[in-house]
């Protein structure tokens, strides 16, 4: 089993940054890929980025230029730095990890408001 647990969301006025952390705990051996998705209110959840284990990392159109993950291994923690925040920013924002075998574990989410 996989824990994850998000932090750092709250409020923060457009063109502000937040950093989100999300710390794994349990079989950590086991994680393959770690990301980020988010939801906002009356949406699908959307993919946001990822880190893979060999670190390579991708972001979702709508975030290029300004958020960017990356992971401290030694904390067993991965980040979502987000910076030139906007409104349609707005949402939960869930940490997600999945396993070799291809399970996918979610953390509790953590909302980020985001206020022109």
């Amino acid at each position: 089993q996989v824990q994850l647990v998000e932090s750092g969301g709250g409020l923060v006025q457009a063109g502000g940054s937040l950093r989100l952390s999300c710390a794994a705990s349990g079989r950590i051996f086991s994680i393959n890929g770690m990301g980020w998705y988010r939801q906002a209110q009356g949406k699908q959840r959307e993919w946001v980025a990822a880190i893979t284990s060999g670190g390579s990392t991708n972001r979702a159109d709508s975030v290029k230029g300004r958020f960017t993950i990356s992971r401290d291994n030694a904390k067993n923690t991965v980040y979502l730095q987000m910076n030139s925040l906007k409104p349609e920013d707005t949402a939960v924002y869930y940490c997600a990890a999945d396993d070799y075998s291809g399970k996918v574990y979610w953390g509790q989410g953590t909302q980020v408001i985001v206020f022109s």
